[in-house]
């Protein structure tokens, strides 16, 4: 049985090709409402599959883009991922996923195959320092939009980003206002730029008050088990601590669970920030005090940024910073 063509709709629908065409390829202004409603009723009954190989062909678009992203595990970035499917299928767009594991060498690997596969724009969040991997989208003149993370030296390439620093310096302002003084600090990766900032939030605004002190400040991955193995570390060393801002939500749920079977009462005994308002910090209990990110929002945008550069529109404005907020809920 041979594969629908537009032929069959056009003959069908008692038009012509080219005006199937231009149905299918939203060029359709000048077209009665009634001739698009007949085609779109034909191409369903016969359960029609656009060519996008052919369309890519006429167009020069293949109108696939992919997203490059460190740990699909992490609630972070599928809500991120999620997002920007939702906004690129509204506008006729496919996605082609590629989790890297926080791998530069995999990331590489998945930049190659999306090259390969001719997409229009890549939408890229580090796994690292990334700078191979972002001159390779480069030099094949790729459009692509960061999200989330900097990169050293592409700073002033299209990106989507939060301010880390004011967002962490709040919580710390609303620590030491109910009182919290010895207030530990879970650093990210010390590679990633955003680890960075949210710690510089935090040193210069207990510097501010003279509190500051480096032997409360600690190293983990952006995981659960980070937050459970550096929490399994400090709380042997430091004798009554107030507070503890982990800098990201997975690594406070980690967190918790050792200062909950270690007896602690939160937050009576010790108050608990996190970092990104993932969904499931409304599910914990106690609920966990975060700064918010707009993270569906960031995700959304980031799609039309780069949909606006595949287009070759002009005035496109290049970096769009979101300012987190403090949500107060159970743990502080």
């Amino acid at each position: 049985m041979k594969k629908v063509t537009i032929s069959d709709i056009a003959r069908i629908a008692g038009v012509s090709k080219t005006t199937v065409s231009m149905v299918f390829n939203k060029k359709d202004g000048n077209i009665s409402e009634e001739t698009r409603e007949k085609i779109y009723k034909v191409a369903k009954e016969l359960n029609y599959i656009p060519n996008f190989v052919a369309k890519s062909l006429a167009t020069n678009k293949s109108f696939s883009i992919g997203i490059i992203l460190p740990d699909i595990t992490n609630p972070f970035f599928s809500e991120i991922a999620r997002a920007i499917e939702d906004e690129a299928n509204f506008s006729g767009y496919n996605v082609i996923l590629c989790n890297t594991d926080n791998s530069v060498k995999k990331e590489e690997e998945y930049i190659r195959l999306l090259i390969s596969k001719l997409v229009d724009g890549i939408i890229f969040i580090a796994g690292g320092e990334s700078k191979k991997s972002l001159k390779l989208i480069k030099d094949n003149n790729i459009p692509f939009v960061l999200v989330d993370r900097y990169i050293d030296g592409f700073k002033n390439f299209y990106g989507v980003f939060c301010r880390n620093y004011e967002g962490v310096s709040e919580g710390v302002e609303y620590l030491l206002n109910s009182g919290k003084r010895k207030i530990v600090f879970v650093k990210g990766p010390h590679e990633l730029e955003i680890s960075k900032q949210r710690f510089e939030g935090y040193r210069d605004t207990m510097n501010k008050y003279g509190l500051y002190n480096e032997d409360y400040v600690f190293e983990s991955d952006f995981t659960i088990d980070g937050g459970k193995k550096v929490t399994e570390e400090f709380i042997k060393d430091i004798d009554k601590l107030d507070a503890i801002f982990y800098s990201n939500d997975l690594m406070a749920i980690g967190g918790i669970k050792v200062l909950l079977r270690s007896g602690y009462n939160i937050p009576k005994d010790v108050s608990i920030i996190g970092f990104d308002n993932i969904k499931i910090s409304e599910f914990i209990e106690p609920e966990l005090t975060t700064i918010a990110q707009p993270i569906y929002e960031m995700g959304k945008d980031s799609f039309k940024i780069l949909l606006r550069v595949i287009n070759e529109e002009e005035d496109v404005e290049k970096i769009h910073y979101y300012t987190p907020k403090l949500i107060i809920r159970g743990t502080a």
